[in-house]
C-alpha cells in the first residue's frame, strides 16, 4: 500500500472567532454557527425525549434500549459538528461516530424482543415463536424455507444483529490506525492500493446481515408488535444511517468534479475539507428533525406512572446498563 495524498492544505488558519473588527463571518464561521445552533437544539429536544422517561421510568427492561436509541441524534449532532469545527480531523469524529449505530441497531433488536415477550406474555422470547409455521425467508433468501420453532433460531437472530456491535467498533478501531499511518485514503475512492475499500466492504457485509436479521425477525412478528409502531421505531434509526450513508457518498462524488479547487478551495481549505464540512453540516441540520421524530416514534406515555405515583429520580434510569 502506497501513502496517501493529504486531504488538508498545508496552511492552518490561526485566526479566532472573534476579530478585533467582531466576528469573522466567513463561510466557515457562519456554518460553524449553524451547525452550533443546530446541535443545541437538538440537545434540548433530545433532553426532553428522555426526560420524559426517565421521569416515568416504569419498565426498566425496555426504556433502558429506548434511552439508548434516544441519544443516537444528539451523538451524531455533536460529533458532526465536532468534525465540522475541526476538519483537519474529519476522518476519526465519522469512524467514531459510526459506531453508534452498532449500538442502537442492537438495542432496537432487544428492544422488539421485549415487546414480543409483553405481548405473548411469555419470559422466553421462543415461546411467543411455538406457533409460527415453517415459512420461506424473505428477499433476496426467499428460495430457502425456515421453521421458527427451532431452537436456534433466536439465537441465529440475535448473533446476525449483535455481530455488528463487535464487528463495527472493530473496524473503526483499525481505520483510525490505518488514517494515523496514512494508508486508510478514503478520498481516493475504492482503490485497491489503499485499506479503505477492504474495511467498507466487511462493514457492508456485516451491516447488511444485520439489517437482513431484524427484518426477518420483525417480519415473523409484526402481529405481535401490533400498536408498538415498530416500522416508526425501526425507520427512526434506519433513516439517519441511509441519510448519513448517502449523504457521504454524494459529496464524496461530488468531490473533484463539481466541488473542485477552482471554485471551492481556499489556502486553508481543500476541496474534500469542503465536501466533508458540507456532509457534518447536514447531519447536524438533520438531526432536529430525527430528534424530533423520535420524541414521536418513541412516546412516553406508554410508560406513564400511575396516578400519585412519585416520579422516577432521573439518575437512576440514566446509570441502569
Amino acid at each position: 500500500m502506497g501513502n496517501c495524498p493529504s486531504d488538508n492544505a498545508s496552511a492552518i488558519d490561526q485566526s479566532s472567532f472573534w476579530g478585533p473588527d467582531g466576528v469573522n463571518w466567513d463561510a466557515h464561521r457562519t456554518g460553524w454557527v449553524v451547525a452550533g445552533t443546530c446541535t443545541i437544539v437538538t440537545l434540548i429536544i433530545s433532553f426532553v425525549s428522555v426526560l420524559r422517561h426517565c421521569r416515568n421510568y416504569t419498565n426498566p427492561r425496555q426504556q433502558r434500549q429506548i434511552l439508548r436509541i434516544l441519544y443516537m441524534p444528539p451523538i451524531y449532532a455533536v460529533i458532526s459538528f465536532l468534525s465540522y469545527r475541526f476538519f483537519r480531523d474529519y476522518i476519526y469524529y465519522s469512524l467514531i461516530e459510526v459506531v453508534y449505530e452498532a449500538v442502537t441497531l442492537s438495542a432496537f433488536l432487544l428492544l422488539l424482543i421485549e415487546f414480543v415477550m409483553d405481548s405473548a406474555n411469555v419470559v422466553n422470547p421462543a415461546d411467543a415463536l411455538a406457533r409460527k409455521e415453517k415459512r420461506r425467508l424473505i428477499i433476496p433468501l426467499c428460495c430457502w424455507r425456515y421453521r421458527p420453532t427451532k431452537p436456534y433460531f433466536m439465537y441465529a437472530v440475535k448473533w446476525s444483529v449483535l455481530q455488528y456491535i463487535i464487528v463495527r467498533p472493530a473496524i473503526s478501531i483499525i481505520s483510525i490506525i490505518c488514517q494515523a499511518a496514512n494508508v486508510l485514503c478514503p478520498s481516493e475512492g475504492f482503490s485497491p492500493h489503499y485499506a479503505d475499500v477492504y474495511l467498507e466492504t466487511i462493514d457492508f457485509i456485516s451491516i447488511s446481515v444485520a439489517l437482513y436479521g431484524l427484518l426477518l425477525f420483525y417480519s415473523l412478528t409484526k402481529d405481535e408488535l401490533k400498536g408498538r409502531r415498530p416500522l416508526a421505531k425501526f425507520l427512526a434509526i434506519k433513516l439517519i444511517v441511509f441519510f448519513t450513508f448517502y449523504q457521504s457518498f454524494i459529496f464524496s462524488a461530488l468531490n473533484g468534479k463539481v466541488i473542485h479547487g477552482k471554485f471551492f478551495s481556499t489556502e486553508f481549505w481543500t476541496s474534500t475539507n469542503i465536501a466533508n464540512g458540507l456532509n457534518a453540516l447536514a447531519i447536524c441540520i438533520e438531526m432536529i428533525f430525527f430528534s424530533a421524530f423520535m420524541l414521536w416514534a418513541y412516546p412516553s406515555k406508554e410508560y406513564r406512572r400511575k396516578s400519585g405515583s412519585p416520579a422516577t429520580r432521573i439518575w437512576r434510569p440514566l446509570w441502569d446498563r
